[in-house]
């Protein structure tokens, strides 16, 4: 038997994570930690723990029969992961982050040696996307990727996700228009830090990969672009400000709670599509966990170590979500 950590497990993610797992693994023991725990309301078929990422100490305290972590919050991710490779734990990061990916890579030769399995870019973006950018390369190699996001402005968000995209802001530097899935037509999208862009030149044959981002609501798109510009991009800075910004964001909610990830190069197109990006997310890592067992020792992205087409449809099965199939768009 199993038992899973999702650290984070109170938070938009963790709970869809949390909630999939007691379905996918009903013989695994799925526990949920936070840092206050007490505050948040119980997830069926789980127990709770507390643990503070943010601790130095917080894995020395671990049930000793954990055997995989799922990291869903931004806090030391690289000292948590390297403190699972160490003990031969399993380890999944659905960061978007760059930067946070980049700190982990370099604990392959850990996870190797004490027979552990990390798998980073789970999620839709990195994870959906990646997935998509893989098929697309089997069949075009040396391609040039466009990656477009279109995610729900109305959908809900956590505080680190707010402020992670807050900080991405004053990076807007491009744009391109896509054609989206029903009902969303043709948009422009404005180019935007998420992690696969720099990953995908290494994990597949693309030449070169860049990823934009716009809302559902074409009116909040046009602010995120504004938001860019370098003015703005300081403002958003101040420690004042940026701490209004983000208790607004978290209050107000223009739009719905759709998304769609487009990969395309040239004339053809691959797309994925459905509603709560959260749940996306967290059934996306729980997924990826299902299929630990079956990958060997290192640390790998998602399109690494999953057939890209398999695993997109058996998500798109358990959360009601579309897979567009590859298509010419001219």
């Amino acid at each position: 038997m199993t038992t899973i950590l999702i650290i984070g497990g109170y938070g938009a993610v963790g709970r869809h994570t949390a909630a999939a797992l007691t379905g996918l693994l009903p013989d695994a023991t799925v526990l949920t930690a936070g840092r206050h725990p007490e505050r948040a309301a119980p997830i069926t078929g789980t127990a709770a723990l507390r643990l503070d990422a943010a601790d130095p100490d917080a894995m020395d305290d671990l049930p000793p029969d954990v055997d995989t972590v799922v990291m869903c919050a931004a806090r030391n991710n690289a000292r948590i992961a390297q403190a699972c490779l160490e003990r031969g734990i399993h380890y999944l990061d659905v960061s978007a982050s760059h930067a946070v990916l980049d700190a982990i890579e370099p604990l392959d030769p850990t996870a190797r040696r004490t027979g552990a399995t990390a798998v980073l870019s789970v999620g839709l973006l990195p994870g959906v996307s990646n997935l998509l950018a893989r098929h697309l390369t089997d069949q075009h190699h040396g391609a040039d990727l466009r990656i477009s996001a279109l995610l729900g402005s109305g959908d809900r968000h956590g505080p680190a996700a707010l402020d992670w995209t807050l900080d991405g802001l004053g990076r807007l530097h491009d744009s391109w228009a896509v054609d989206f899935p029903a009902p969303y037509g043709r948009r422009t999208v404005h180019h935007f830090p998420f992690s696969d862009q720099y990953t995908l030149p290494a994990t597949t044959s693309a030449a070169t990969a860049a990823t934009g981002l716009c809302l559902d609501s074409r009116l909040v798109t046009g602010l995120l672009h504004a938001a860019g510009q370098p003015a703005v991009a300081r403002l958003l800075r101040h420690p004042g400000v940026r701490r209004r910004l983000l208790a607004a964001l978290n209050r107000a909610h223009f739009g719905g709670d759709g998304f769609a990830v487009t990969v395309h190069t040239g004339d053809v197109a691959i797309a994925f599509s459905g509603r709560d990006q959260s749940r996306a997310t967290g059934l996306a890592a729980a997924l990826a966990v299902t299929c630990l067992q079956s990958l060997q020792p290192g640390v790998f992205h998602l399109d690494q170590v999953v057939a890209p087409i398999g695993f997109l449809e058996r998500l798109a099965a358990h959360g009601s979500f579309t897979l567009h199939p590859l298509q010419a768009t001219g």
